[in-house]
Parts: structure tokens; C-alpha cells; sequence
């Protein structure tokens, strides 16, 4: 590529590549949300392509399922048997009782076995306070009921921490809740609040936490007999999955916990709990000598470990009924929660569209528990930045060096390598490194760049191709187009070696075998010899009639160009004697040709016209290249070169010193050589008899020694009777013993016919 062409490819390049990463990089910045979502899509796909990993032994799942249901009847049970629940579980020596459900009013279902007597006292109260049948035994039964369950959690042996939920909007409400609710509401739970926060700016940590319209709370009655209360809200992304856990959330002026946060708490023995708020955000809470990371919201990231039942389930009616080996929920945190069809505590997530709720939340303890926290630190958007610089940036290198195939194949490279290293990243070291705008910026750059390099250098290629299809090989062309700036369609002077080539008798061919056949046979013969031209990388300029003219050495350069051409001479004649033998039963002509090959200095360039291009050689020594292929008509001969040829191949060939010529029109005279043969090949014995006597009888011919010359001609033919110099050679000594040339004759011989 010339030097100004070049600095305009490389500034083009240069101003793509930077609009490519800034206009990746303000999409990072304003998180388009089909983008984040990609983005989503494939944190998803690196937390399935993980596999699934061990869990900690020390959280046990118990479900109400499908078996409960149908042992214990329809949800929702009796307090009483929810006591027992509890019973059980503290009994066999659960440290940390969670509920994932919650007790929100007071007891509907009745069904309960009331102590001895209670059932007389209650007809007598119903015969004197109220006469409606049943009234105050409903009444007592449900008080009974959740008395039942709040002295079960009051006086479990295990820290019972009961769930609930916050309304995040006020539009999610269909009614309308009085301040004074929700002050009531908040102060249910007022215990259970985060004891302590770490603000540097309290005005930005207000802005910075979730917050929440109003809490739906426990009754009373259950709340003050149990440890703690924590939400068990959980969030989902735009696309509905969860892969976040708010783990704390502000309402009024207070922060409370996640009901996972104060399980873990709880099971680690309540060390000090400390929510870190620096001025950019949420950082994390410690608890303890644990920091648990969150964004900057309070959000912490789910480390799913694996599908459902990952964790150990237990069957609530198993439990209930004794079924469970004694110690299964020794010092363990027991999550109580729903898994049954219609218990709608079901969702999506990473790992499956149906997921338990109650098992996100032993998720999210394994996570806090164990330590591996899925990490997106502040710095990794600057290391997510750097990798949309870098990625950014390399197209606009290697597409300026190879072809399309393979900048395709290196892109594919890049962006398979970009996928593996953050996914390698996300299973082994836990860090989440942005997938979606690095790749982006390798899309948006390639892109651009491509279409660019298209309307540039491909453009340039195509007019290069379509140039020169005509004239030169495939090959050839695919060697040009590695560099263009090589060629000079304007016109220069070079060696080249330049060879023509015509038919013998075309004319009786012609009325022998009429148009339509001649056609037939011409376009065969082109075909040959004009392969065994491109297979020497020549230039094949024209078919004049039954004439081929080609050139060697250019456009694409060629030391051994003479050489090529020479090569190329035999190989046309060896392809017309086997065109030859092929149509020897068709009743097709024996083919002879007369070629010409020549040497020298010649004026290259389009020598066509603004409506045609044509590309082509003009001068002298192309001229003499003509003249010597008709050379052959006085010598009989089938391949004749010039001297400058000769120079440049006489190591590689073997060669007749024919004769000293001056052709028509020209002053110089010029020794002409035949081209015999490839070096190294044997000849026949009385074939190189006849050239060395042809080379004797020539020395006595310039010496003007005739009858000495005329024999050493005689015995040639009688080696090689069909050899045509010899007779041509014999002829004219024959006529100069009668007729001598002039004293002052330089073995010149001057032809009187083209």
C-alpha cells in the first residue's frame, strides 16, 4: 500500500477503533437493559456450566410437601400441629429454627384436642354469655391454637426467628394503610432491627438502601415469643430471576435483616453485627470476624449451589410423626418452608424456572456461612473497562494484516478466549467479570473496521482482479493482491521476457475444416498452451487470431522470467503434441507452431484506452520477439530466442547457436539461438551428432569455407534428415558457392520477409 494510502487507512482505522470503544463504552456506562440482560443471561449460563457444588452440612430443609398435604390434610394446618413442629425439631436438637412462612392472622383452621373439661366449661359459658351455638368455642379454640404455638416457640431449647414481609410500594396495597399501622407494624419488630450501622454519610446511606412502604408482620402474640423476626423478601431481576438477595431493608428510620442474615447470626452465636456504609454505598456487613460483601444497595449476589434438593429435605409429616432418625437436626439450622403445588413459593432462578423459595434462603445461608460470595467489586468495572479498551483495540491490528478468512478466525479467537477466561475466572475464583460489553466492543469494532477495509482495500482488490482475471492466473493474482503498490498501471520500463506464438498452415485449416470446427479446435489449443503459461506465472495478453502473445516478469516480479518463459515455450510445445496424439483417430490436423521468445527492456502499463483497459508491453524487443517467431519459417524450426535470453537461460536449456540476423526493419543484427531442450535431458545420439555438425558447418560457413560447410551440413541430415536449420543451412551455402556474399559479408543474414 503506497505511503498516503497507507496513512489514510491507518487514521481511518485509528478514528473507528476509538468511536467502537467509546460508543461501548457509554452503553456500559448507561447499562442498556437488553445488554444487562445479555449480561444476565450469561452469569446464568457460567453458574449451570459450574456443576453442582457441595453444600455445608449444617442446614436441613423442612417441607411442607405433597406428602404433608396429603397425611396432614390441606394447607393451612392447625397452630397446634405447627407447635408440635417446633417440639420436635428443639427436642432432637435444632440450634436455629427458621420460618420461611409466615403466621400473619390469627388461626382460621380450629381443628384442635382441648384438655380435659375445657369442652364442658365451654358449653356452660355458651348457655350464659352467648346463645349462638359454637361462637365461644371458636373463639377459644383459635386463641388456644396460637397460645399453643407461642408457648412452643417461647419455650423451645432452639432460637426461633419467625419471617414476614414488607409491602415495597405503597401501590402494591389494594387498601389504604394508616400511618398509624405501620408504626404499629414496625414496632412488632422493632427488636430485630440492625443494632448497629457505620455510616460516613448518613445523608447519602438514606439514599443508598432499599427501602420499603410498610412491613406485614406476625401477630403479636407469636412475635414476642420468638428470638428474632426477619423478611424474607427477595428480589428478582428484569427478568424475573433471582440471583439477589436484599439483605437488609429500611423502613421508617430503622434497617432491618434478612430472616437468613439473623439465622446465621443466631447459628454463629450472635457476634457483633455491623452494617458498612463508606460514602459510595452499601459495602457489606460484618459479622463477627465474617465480612459479608454486598453492592451498594445491600444487595448480596446468591451463590447457587446447585437444582432443587441440593440441600436435605425433610418431610414435615415425617418429622411430625417420629419418622426421622433421632439427632438428624442436631445443631443445625432448620428452615421450615413450602415446596407443594398451590403453596406459591416457587421461583425462578439461575439454575431452574422452578426453584423453592426455602431453599434460596439455604443458599443464601451456605453463602454467608461458607464464604463464597460470588465477588463484583467496585474495581471490577475498571478492570471491565480496560477489557473494552483492549478488546476493543485489536481488530483495528490484525485486520489491517491478514485476509478476511483468517481475521474472521481470529476474531472467533478472541471472543471464544474472552468467554472461557471469564467464565474460568467466575467458577475458580468467584469474581464476576463483565462478558457482554468487552465482546461488544469486539463486534461493534470488527464490524466497523470490516466494512471500512471493504469500502478501502477490498474495493481496491476487486479492481485488481477484475484488472487482470484476463491476463494472469489465479495464482497470480492472489500474489498481487499481497502487495498491490507493486504494480504501475501508469507505465514503466522493465526486463521482461516476452513470447509469441502461431499456428503452422492456419490458413489451410481454416478451408479445410470450416468456422464452426476451427472454433472448436482453436479454443482447445488456447486452452492447453494457455495453462501451461499460467503454470509458469505468466502474463497471457492477447489471442490475435491463431496467435498467442504473452509476457514474464510482471505484473508480479520475477528474477527467473527468461527461464519462465522458456519453460513455458516447451511446455506449449509438448502440449500440442499430445493435443496431437488425442486427435489422431478424430480427424484433426497435427499441430505445429512457430514461437518467438525475447528479452529486454520494455514499456509496461495499460495501453488501452479510457473505455477499455488493457495491459500490456510495448517496445523493441517485443517487436524482435515477434520477428523471431517468424524466424522459424527460414530455419524450420519451432522455438527460436534472442540473445538477451539466451544470457539469462544458458545454463538451464540446451541450445543451437543458429545463426546472425538482421530482420526486417531493424539496423542491429542479432544472434538467434534454438531452444532444444531442457538441460539434463539425454538426447538421442544422432540428434546431438546432428548439432554438433551443424555446429561445425556453421564455423566453415562464416569463414566462407563452403564445401567444408556444406559437408558438415550433409552430415547432419544424414544423422537427423528432418533437421530444418541443416537444410536451410545447406541450401545457402549451395547458392554463396555459386553466388558469394560481398568481401565485406559479416555472416549476416538478412531474411526479406517478416
Amino acid at each position: 500500500m503506497k505511503l498516503n494510502k497507507l496513512r489514510q487507512y491507518i487514521r481511518g482505522v485509528f478514528a473507528i477503533t476509538v468511536l467502537s470503544i467509546a460508543l461501548t463504552v457509554f452503553l456500559f456506562v448507561i447499562d442498556v437493559p437488553i445488554l444487562h440482560l445479555f449480561e444476565l443471561k450469561l452469569y446464568d449460563m457460567r453458574l449451570q456450566q459450574r456443576g453442582k457444588q457441595p453444600a455445608v452440612a449444617v442446614i436441613a430443609l423442612a417441607m411442607i410437601d405433597e406428602k404433608s398435604l396429603d397425611k396432614e390434610g390441606r394447607w393451612p394446618w392447625p397452630r397446634s400441629k405447627i407447635a408440635e413442629l417446633v417440639n420436635r425439631l428443639s427436642d432432637d436438637g435444632a440450634r436455629v429454627i427458621a420460618f420461611d412462612i409466615g403466621f400473619l392472622e390469627p388461626e382460621v383452621n380450629t381443628t384442635v384436642y382441648l384438655p380435659k373439661g375445657a369442652d364442658q366449661a365451654l358449653r356452660q359459658l355458651e348457655d350464659t354469655e352467648d346463645r349462638r351455638p359454637g361462637v365461644m368455642r371458636d373463639r377459644v379454640q383459635r386463641d388456644i391454637n396460637d397460645r399453643l404455638l407461642a408457648d412452643a416457640i417461647q419455650q423451645a431449647r432452639a432460637t426461633t426467628i419467625l419471617g414476614y414481609f414488607f409491602h415495597m410500594n405503597a401501590a402494591d396495597l389494594d387498601y389504604d394503610i394508616g400511618q398509624a399501622e405501620i408504626d404499629r407494624q414496625l414496632a412488632l419488630i422493632g427488636n430485630s432491627k440492625y443494632p448497629m450501622i457505620l455510616e460516613e454519610d448518613p445523608d447519602t446511606a438514606d439514599q443508598t438502601f432499599i427501602t420499603a412502604h410498610a412491613p406485614e408482620s406476625n401477630l403479636k402474640m407469636l412475635t414476642d415469643a420468638a428470638d428474632a423476626s426477619g423478611f424474607f423478601t427477595v428480589t428478582s431481576d428484569r427478568d424475573g430471576v433471582v440471583r439477589r438477595v436484599p439483605l437488609m431493608i429500611q423502613c421508617g428510620q430503622d434497617l432491618f435483616p434478612h430472616l437468613t442474615v439473623l439465622s446465621t447470626w443466631y447459628f454463629l452465636d450472635r457476634p457483633q453485627l455491623i452494617v458498612n456504609v463508606p460514602r459510595y454505598g452499601v459495602e457489606g456487613i460484618r459479622m463477627g470476624g465474617r465480612f459479608i460483601p454486598t453492592d451498594e444497595n445491600g444487595q448480596m449476589r446468591i451463590n447457587y449451589l446447585g437444582p432443587p434438593k441440593t440441600f436435605p429435605h425433610y418431610s414435615v409429616t415425617d418429622i411430625l410423626h417420629g419418622r426421622t432418625p433421632a439427632g438428624t437436626f442436631t445443631d443445625r439450622i432448620v428452615i421450615v418452608g413450602a415446596t407443594a403445588v398451590g403453596t406459591h413459593d416457587l421461583r425462578a432462578t439461575p439454575l431452574s424456572p422452578v426453584f423453592p423459595g426455602v431453599e434460596i434462603h439455604a443458599n443464601i445461608i451456605d453463602t454467608m456461612l461458607t464464604g463464597r460470595f460470588i465477588n463484583k467489586p467496585q474495581w471490577s468495572r475498571i478492570f471491565d473497562l480496560l477489557a473494552i479498551l483492549t478488546i476493543g483495540m485489536l481488530p483495528g491490528y490484525y485486520l489491517s494484516r491478514v485476509r478476511a478468512v483468517p481475521g474472521i478466525l481470529i476474531t472467533l479467537g478472541i471472543f471464544s478466549l474472552h468467554i472461557f477466561v471469564t467464565r474460568w475466572i467466575f467458577v475458580h475464583l468467584s469474581l464476576w467479570l463483565n462478558m457482554i460489553y468487552p465482546l461488544l466492543s469486539l463486534i461493534i469494532s470488527y464490524s466497523l473496521i470490516t466494512v471500512f477495509r471493504y469500502s478501502t482495500v477490498e474495493r481496491e482488490r476487486r479492481k485488481i482482479k477484475g484488472t487482470f482475471r484476463q491476463y494472469v492466473a489465479p495464482m497470480v493474482i492472489e500474489e498481487m493482491l499481497k502487495d498491490p503498490d507493486q504494480l504501475k498501471l501508469g507505465g514503466e520500463e522493465k526486463i521482461l521476457t516476452v513470447l509469441f506464438s502461431d499456428l503452422e498452415r492456419f490458413t489451410s485449416y481454416s478451408e479445410r475444416y470450416g468456422p464452426r470446427e476451427m472454433i472448436k479446435i482453436l479454443s482447445e489449443y488456447f486452452n492447453r498452451v494457455s495453462e501451461e503459461i499460467f503454470k509458469q506465472r505468466g502474463t497471457l495478453k492477447e489471442y490475435v487470431g491463431d496467435e498467442v502473445m504473452a509476457f514474464f516478469g510482471a505484473p508480479i516480479e520475477q528474477p527467473d522470467h527468461a527461464k519462465r518463459a522458456c519453460e513455458a515455450a516447451l511446455a506449449m510445445r509438448d502440449a500440442r503434441h499430445q493435443l496431437s496424439r488425442e486427435w489422431d483417430d478424430t480427424g484433426r490436423p497435427i499441430l505445429h507452431a512457430r514461437t518467438g521468445v525475447n528479452s529486454g527492456p520494455m514499456l509496461l502499463g495499460n495501453l488501452g484506452s479510457r473505455y477499455r483497459f488493457a495491459y500490456g508491453v510495448l517496445g523493441d524487443q517485443v517487436n524482435l520477439g515477434s520477428r523471431l517467431e517468424g524466424l522459424n519459417k527460414q530455419y524450420k524450426t519451432s522455438i527460436i530466442i534472442g540473445e538477451n535470453t539466451y544470457e539469462l537461460v544458458k545454463d538451464d536449456f540446451i541450445l543451437r547457436n543458429l545463426d546472425l540476423v538482421r530482420v526486417v526493419g531493424k539496423e542491429q543484427c542479432v544472434r538467434v539461438y534454438e531452444l532444444v531442450d531442457r538441460a539434463g535431458v539425454t538426447l538421442l545420439p544422432e540428434h546431438q551428432g546432428a548439432l554438433e555438425a551443424y555446429a561445425a558447418g556453421y564455423d566453415e560457413y562464416c569463414r566462407q569455407h563452403w564445401d567444408q560447410a556444406i559437408e558438415h551440413f550433409k552430415r547432419a541430415l544424414e544423422l537427423r534428415p528432418d533437421d530444418g536449420p541443416s537444410k536451410t543451412m545447406l541450401k545457402r551455402c549451395m547458392v554463396y558457392q555459386d553466388d558469394p556474399p560481398p568481401e565485406d559479408w559479416e555472416c549476416v543474414f538478412e531474411p526479406k520477409t517478416k
